[in-house]
């Protein structure tokens, strides 16, 4: 059996696309060294991990002698390529695109829009306080979600998961979402079918050891 190679995750708590990666590496029995990046304070922004990643976004997953990973989904496919088992896409060249298409409604379409980026822009140029922000927030949490639940209430492809019998990059990311929420304290309103797949990620420790609430710099 080869080693695992040494990884270095840059991470913050509480952000959704972090929580993607922890799952996928407790998913796939691999670990890495967390180095948390500060993103209250800014340390996003610093010369150093600009150079990691000019985004000034998190996460970055380094491999000694290769260039830094970034974005998640990027990173998620990355690691389901290197250690296939278990699998995060399923078979199939429809199942997998379908796979995709979910995870790339919140990864994509839902999550960049609730960012502290976003809100530092909303804030400094819209005149938004903490109660629009929060209406922000909740508009879209809902949205992205609410749109989820139509796909997975109506597409033969959902089983105990968004897909099939185990979890894929779908619930990854459909988990990063609601977590995020909780963080919040924002409840999105009628989703049953969203409700009853985070009720199966919510038991497996892979996805509760993730927990934004669980990880180094949460609030006690």
């Amino acid at each position: 059996m080869s080693q695992q190679p040494e990884f270095e995750l840059f991470a913050f708590w509480r952000t959704s696309a972090t929580y993607r990666v922890r799952v996928a590496l407790n998913l796939k029995g691999l670990t890495a060294h967390e180095r948390i990046i500060n993103l209250d304070t800014g340390e996003q922004r610093s010369a150093a991990f600009l150079k990691i990643n000019p985004m000034g976004a998190i996460p970055a997953l380094i491999e000694p002698g290769q260039a830094p990973l970034t974005q998640s989904l990027a990173i998620l496919e990355f690691l389901d390529e290197m250690q296939p088992a278990p699998a995060l896409l399923p078979t199939g060249l429809h199942a997998r695109a379908r796979v995709r298409s979910l995870a790339a409604m919140l990864a994509g379409d839902t999550h960049p829009l609730v960012t502290p980026r976003i809100k530092k822009y909303l804030t400094g140029t819209s005149n938004f306080d903490d109660a629009a922000w929060r209406a922000w927030q909740i508009h879209w949490f809902t949205t992205g979600l609410q749109a989820l639940e139509q796909r997975l209430a109506s597409e033969p492809g959902t089983g105990m998961f968004c897909h099939g019998e185990s979890p894929t990059i779908a619930d990854i990311c459909l988990a990063s979402i609601v977590v995020v929420a909780r963080v919040f304290k924002i409840t999105v309103a009628d989703i049953p079918t969203v409700d009853r797949i985070m009720a199966r990620c919510d038991a497996l420790d892979a996805f509760a050891h993730a927990d934004p609430r669980r990880q180094a710099g949460a609030p006690a």
